[in-house]
C-alpha cells in the first residue's frame, strides 16, 4: 500500500521507513522542519503499518518521595530545592500492591514501581532492596499486569535479579540530548544513564526510555535525543512535556512549547521508532488543551502513562479513554482484559459525586 501526504520530504521519508529502513539524524532534522499535519499523517501511517491499532496504558506508583541527591532541574523531588512535596520513605508491598491492583481495575497494562534517587542499592540499603523484590513479586503474583520498574542506577547485579524476578521493562529516561543533558542535570552524566540502559538491557529486561520535552531544548536536541535512543534499542519511548514545579529551576526559567511542537515531535519520533510504543507521559493535560490531548495520538503515539504523576496529579483513566476513542483507536487488552465502559462509568460517577459535594458546600446566595 502506497502512503502519500504530498510532502516530498515526509512522503520520501515514510516510504523508505515502510520499506524497513531506519532513518537517521539527517532525516529527523529534515523532518522537523516540515508542516505538523503532513507529519501528523505519516506518524499515524506507521503506527498503523507496524502496530496493533491499539494504545497501550501504563500506570506508576511513586514508592519512594523527595529527599534525592540528584539535581535534575526540573525535579520536584530533589533535595536541592525547596518545592514543598510531601516526602515519604519506600511503601512497602502492601501499598504498592493496593496501587497496583487500582491500575489493573483501571485498566493499565503496565504497572511501574518507581524509586526517586539516584539508585536503590542492594549494597547500601539490603532492607529496601529486599522490600522492593517482595513488592514485585506481589504485584506479579496477583495482578494481571506487566511489572516495570524505575530505581534509578543499577549494577550488574542488581539488573539480573531483577531481570530474573519478572520485570518487564526498565525505565530510565534520558530526559534530552547528550549535547544538552549538561544544562539540565550536573550531579550526573548523559553517559550514566546511558550505561544503566544498556546494564538492564544485557541482564534481559525490555527499555522505557524517553525525554521531556519543553525544557529549553531545540528541535535538533529532540531528535539527536530520539537517535540515542535509537543506538540503545528501546520498545517504549514515553515522551513527557514539562510541567514546571514551583521552586525549580527550569520554573524559574519559565520555559515554554507549542501545542504544535508536542505533535510534530511525537510524529517524528513514530517515523525514528516505528516498532515502538511511543507513550504519551507526564504534563500532557497541563501543555495541551482537553480537546487537543487526542492531537498527538492521531500523529503516531500508541500509549499512555494514565492516572497520577510522580507529585502532579493526572487525568481519570476514563478520560484517558474518551480521548483514546477520540483519536479513533482503541485501549490495548491483552493483558488486562478489562471492561472501558466501567472505567468510563466510574469517572462520570465519580465527577457527578464532586460536584454534587461541591454544591451542597456551597453557601447561599444573597440574590
Amino acid at each position: 500500500m502506497v502512503y502519500e501526504t504530498g510532502n516530498e520530504t515526509v512522503d520520501d521519508a515514510l516510504e523508505r521507513v515502510m520499506a524497513g529502513e531506519r532513518l537517521d539524524r539527517t532525516d529527523g532534522v529534515a523532518l522537523m522542519a516540515q508542516p505538523t499535519d503532513a507529519l501528523a499523517e505519516a506518524g499515524a501511517a506507521v503506527r498503523d503499518h507496524f502496530g496493533d491499532g491499539t494504545v497501550d496504558a501504563c500506570s506508576i506508583v511513586n514508592a519512594k518521595a523527595g529527599n534525592c541527591a540528584e539535581d535534575c532541574g526540573f525535579c520536584a523531588q530533589s533535595v536541592h530545592f525547596d518545592t514543598g512535596i510531601d516526602t515519604y520513605g519506600f511503601l512497602g508491598p502492601e501499598k504498592i500492591l493496593e496501587a497496583a491492583k487500582r491500575a489493573e481495575r483501571d485498566g493499565a497494562q503496565r504497572f511501574g514501581i518507581v524509586v526517586a534517587e539516584k539508585g536503590v542499592s542492594k549494597e547500601h540499603r539490603p532492607d529496601e532492596w529486599e522490600e522492593v523484590l517482595e513488592s514485585i513479586r506481589r504485584v506479579r503474583d496477583e495482578c494481571d499486569l506487566e511489572v516495570d520498574a524505575s530505581l534509578g542506577i543499577l549494577t550488574e547485579e542488581e539488573a539480573a535479579i531483577l531481570a530474573e524476578e519478572g520485570i518487564n521493562h526498565y525505565n530510565h529516561n534520558i530526559e534530552t540530548s547528550p549535547n544538552y543533558f549538561p544544562e539540565i542535570v550536573d550531579s550526573h552524566s548523559f553517559e550514566d544513564r546511558v550505561e544503566t540502559l544498556e546494564v538492564a538491557k544485557e541482564a534481559g529486561m525490555d527499555l522505557c526510555a524517553g525525554v521531556i520535552l519543553g525544557m529549553g531544548e531545540t528541535p535538533t536536541d529532540r531528535v539527536e535525543a530520539a537517535i540515542a535512543l535509537q543506538d540503545i534499542g528501546i520498545s517504549s519511548l514515553p515522551v513527557n512535556v514539562l510541567n514546571p514545579v514551583a521552586g525549580t529551576p527550569l520554573a524559574e526559567q519559565g520555559v515554554d512549547i507549542s501545542t504544535d511542537e508536542i505533535v510534530k515531535t511525537v510524529a517524528v519520533y513514530k517515523l525514528l521508532h516505528p516498532e515502538s510504543r511511543v507513550r504519551l507521559t507526564g504534563g500532557r493535560e497541563v501543555n495541551l488543551a482537553p480537546d487537543e490531548q487526542h492531537l498527538p495520538l492521531e500523529a503516531g503515539a500508541d500509549g499512555l502513562l494514565t492516572g497520577d504523576y510522580l507529585t502532579t496529579g493526572g487525568q481519570s483513566p476514563g478520560e484517558d479513554l474518551e480521548i483514546v476513542e477520540r483519536a479513533g483507536l482503541e485501549p490495548n487488552t491483552d493483558t488486562n482484559d478489562f471492561d472501558p465502559e466501567a472505567v468510563k462509568a466510574r469517572h462520570s460517577e465519580a465527577a457527578d459525586s464532586a460536584t454534587e459535594t461541591a454544591s451542597a458546600g456551597a453557601e447561599p446566595s444573597d440574590d
